[in-house]
């Protein structure tokens, strides 16, 4: 007998004449809906060059808070009127193609299943599924050129028929937590680019440069040895001295050389001041590199723009040698967590701290003890409760910790727990300045920070620097994803190295979908909360709510009460 699971994967409900839409009109939660409802709108037929596609899971995102507060003056919407040209939230959604244009009838078939990549650049400008492009909160909707013909190609990327719905719809937030600990940062000298090197005019080191001199089209040296100079005029393009630069007129020159973008490389000889490196670092381009090379620390923190290391992917790298070469390359660069490590999350009890952790937990030769902080105690409870299985199958310590009216404090607790060693890890998920200056005070002088929150570019935070190349400590951000980070998620999930659903705390149909976004914001469920647009009247309901309104439900679920495809399975015997 065919189940309503496989009858629905297999379209054999006919295509409804109308649609449940939850539009957004304008900022703030009331002007999402008329009249606190979903409208209905006739179902659209597609033009050669489009999709008709049905929804059929969508994850809520905590990111959305920034559109519903903004609304139009949201950078990704331009200033258009929403009440004229409404958008729609759900940019983390699962499709499936219900008709095929005529002109896309050679690339796309119907019954397809498909995962949205929702960061859209289109002649380089930026653009959005559930922001500039109407999302996931309807039933069906059409998708055409603002999609599928971008800068990248299509955004949409095929899904296994092994991944039930809501493993598709979340490997957007996986999607992004698994690009954190690749390699966005340049690590390589610009080719064409404008690299500045500037060092101390008493300074007698034998500095080489074995490899990448030859990238830049223009390397302008301040203050350099003598020796240096005769060095890189022999290897260089193009040689500017120019002994008159320095930290204090750096914005004049950042003019002369690079029409106002900064230096794409940078590189400082013995340094000495945390001041002069704080200005320094103000003046890299994006993506551009500041490389320092030192065999003594500052005389203090440096104020580092935690914020460009996030959005920019500013690279600070060094090495205590005298080849300034030697701080260049992913081999010398890591992005991922230590094997054998103690990794610290600050901040993690949100579904997407918590994919952090589990990403840990799972990690092939990842960490083998992991603290988890959050300050609301019923989310590291259920941190502890769902992870238990998975850390004791994979070998690995989980601790929480919550700092409000603990006696101790986290750099303080960090150290206990390491015996002293501080942590190799420390993954910040919160998006404040002064939790990221305290996160690198318990990390170790070869450990790594990774800014997966991002504050705005301009936010200072005191680090120290003279870590960086003496003892080649990492300072990591990144900002969304591309849909070949999708595609490893899919693929280790298809593995079983991960089990994405884990993350998910409660479901909801399409009538209870702007209920849903008034949880997420006021973090009513420990967890992501997921829409089935297609079980209409399904209520908004935590995993621990099932065992007394859906029993047949709650039986399926995993260890721990998790999420998986046999809940899936029977959520849509159960409502479908």
């Amino acid at each position: 007998m065919t189940s309503q699971y496989e009858k629905y994967q297999q379209l054999d409900q006919a295509t409804p004449n109308t649609t449940s839409t939850w539009n957004m009109y304008g900022a703030g939660v009331e002007n999402i809906g008329k009249d606190n409802q979903p409208e209905l709108f006739n179902v659209p037929e597609p033009a050669d060059n489009q999709l008709l596609v049905r929804v059929d899971a969508v994850g809520l995102c905590f990111s959305d808070v920034k559109l519903i507060n903004q609304g139009s003056s949201h950078p990704k919407l331009y200033n258009r009127d929403l009440r004229k040209e409404p958008t729609r939230l759900g940019h983390e959604a699962t499709l499936t193609v219900v008709k095929v244009g005529e002109g896309l009838s050679g690339e796309y078939k119907v019954g397809e299943r498909y995962a949205m990549q929702p960061d859209i650049y289109q002649n380089g400008k930026s653009t959005a599924y559930g922001y500039t492009v109407p999302g996931g909160l309807t039933q069906y909707h059409l998708i055409g050129p603002e999609v599928l013909e971008t800068d990248t190609g299509s955004c949409l990327l095929k899904v296994s028929d092994e991944l039930g719905f809501a493993e598709a719809a979340l490997l957007e937030p996986w999607g992004c937590v698994w690009a954190s600990y690749t390699q966005r940062r340049r690590l390589e000298p610009k080719q064409g680019g404008v690299m500045w090197i500037t060092g101390q005019a008493d300074d007698q080191i034998a500095y080489g440069f074995s490899k990448g001199l030859e990238a830049p089209a223009t390397v302008i040296l301040s203050n350099v040895p003598e020796a240096f100079r005769l060095l890189v005029e022999s290897k260089a393009k193009n040689v500017l001295i120019r002994n008159d630069i320095n930290a204090g007129n750096l914005e004049q020159a950042v003019a002369e050389f690079t029409d106002g973008v900064g230096f794409d490389d940078i590189v400082v000889l013995a340094p000495q001041s945390a001041d002069e490196l704080t200005s320094i670092a103000k003046h890299v381009a994006r993506r551009g590199t500041m490389n320092m090379v030192g065999k003594k620390p500052v005389d203090g923190l440096v104020n580092a723009d935690v914020g460009r290391l996030h959005y920019d992917y500013v690279a600070f790298i060094g090495n205590s040698g005298v080849d300034v070469a030697d701080s260049y390359g992913e081999q010398r660069n890591r992005c991922d967590l230590r094997k054998d490590g103690f990794a610290v999350f600050v901040g993690a009890g949100g579904p997407m701290g918590q994919m952090h952790v589990q990403r840990a937990i799972e990690l092939k030769d990842g960490p083998r003890q992991v603290i988890v902080t959050d300050i609301n105690d019923q989310r590291l409870a259920e941190i502890e409760a769902r992870f238990a299985s998975l850390t004791e199958s994979n070998n690995c310590e989980l601790v929480t910790y919550n700092p409000i009216n603990n006696p101790v404090s986290l750099p303080e607790f960090v150290e206990s727990h390491s015996k002293g060693k501080l942590a190799d890890d420390v993954v910040v998920c919160v998006p404040n300045a002064d939790i990221m200056a305290e996160s690198a005070t318990f990390m170790k002088d070869d450990g790594m920070l990774v800014l997966f929150a991002g504050v705005p570019n301009g936010t200072l935070a005191p680090v120290d620097f003279s870590s960086v190349y003496l003892s080649n400590a990492q300072y990591t951000g990144t900002s969304g994803l591309t849909i070949e980070d999708q595609t490893v998620v899919m693929d280790n999930t298809v593995a079983g190295n991960i089990a994405p659903a884990i993350c998910v705390a409660a479901i909801g149909g399409m009538n209870v979908a702007k209920d849903g976004i008034e949880a997420m914001i006021d973090a009513k469920y420990p967890g992501k909360i997921l829409i089935f647009p297609q079980l209409e009247d399904l209520p908004l309901l935590g995993l621990d709510e099932l065992a007394e309104q859906l029993p047949t439900v709650a039986n399926a679920l995993g260890k721990g009460n998790t999420w998986n495809i046999a809940a899936e399975k029977a959520l849509f015997e159960a409502y479908l």
